[in-house]
């Protein structure tokens, strides 16, 4: 317990606990740092479950990119929550997934599904192209109303009426087998997928890291917005 307690990184209510490879939410970060944590990041671990989270009442900003979270994915009660980045997990039910999301986290204005099957993306869905995207945008801000980013890219008024005019017609049918979806996961390996600051992948470097509050994409001087789509793109930075 005391060395996994020394893995800790905490700076100020940012707290981190990265590639510990846990399956669960360890007892002990709940009770040191639950009533004081606002951001969590539990990246590149083997998370299946988030039931640890029931401590963090004030949690804003929720990171767990590159765990095995999957579609019994359950958050508790999170009303405080703006940020929740979810990429790289096992998640094929979208509907179930916001459904839940819009229940337990009403304040949610950043989502990131990416690198998941429920996100037809076609950087990492060889299969699917940009307008299936964007019919998984317009069904996403049509069950979350109050989105102001999804994955890496702002919403666009445009996409707000149209996600309240045609979104609940545009649901995601999911991927066809658990074989193609290995086969498809399988075109990068040893790359896990994470929009996060570089420096957020390793423990050592994750306190400089803190220093960006999420989102990110609010405040960094090197994006670009286009005027057509108002379509944000993030620039990978080298630690």
């Amino acid at each position: 317990m005391e060395g996994s307690e020394s893995r800790v990184v905490m700076n100020g209510t940012q707290v981190s606990y990265i590639g510990q490879d846990c399956e669960e939410i360890p007892a002990f970060i709940g009770e040191q740092y639950g009533g004081l944590a606002k951001r969590l990041d539990l990246s590149f671990n083997l998370l299946r479950s988030l039931e640890g989270l029931k401590a963090f009442s004030c949690l804003e900003e929720l990171i767990v990119d590159n765990n095995l979270l999957g579609n019994d994915l359950l958050l508790p009660r999170l009303p405080h929550l703006h940020t929740l980045t979810l990429n790289k997990n096992q998640i094929s039910d979208i509907e179930s997934l916001l459904d839940h999301v819009a229940e337990v986290a009403p304040s949610l204005e950043y989502l990131s599904l990416l690198g998941n099957e429920a996100c037809p993306n076609e950087l990492v869905s060889l299969d699917k192209d940009e307008d299936d995207y964007q019919r998984y945008r317009y069904f996403v801000l049509h069950k979350l109303t109050n989105l102001k980013f999804l994955d890496t890219r702002k919403v666009s008024k445009r996409e707000h009426e149209e996600a309240k005019a045609r979104g609940a017609f545009m649901k995601v049918v999911k991927p066809k087998t658990d074989t193609e979806s290995r086969d498809l996961r399988s075109v990068s390996p040893g790359m896990p997928y994470t929009p996060l600051p570089s420096g957020s992948r390793d423990s050592k470097c994750h306190k400089e890291s803190f220093q960006m509050p999420l989102p990110w994409i609010h405040q960094r001087a090197d994006i670009s917005v286009s005027n057509e789509g108002e379509e944000m793109e993030t620039v990978q930075h080298a630690d």
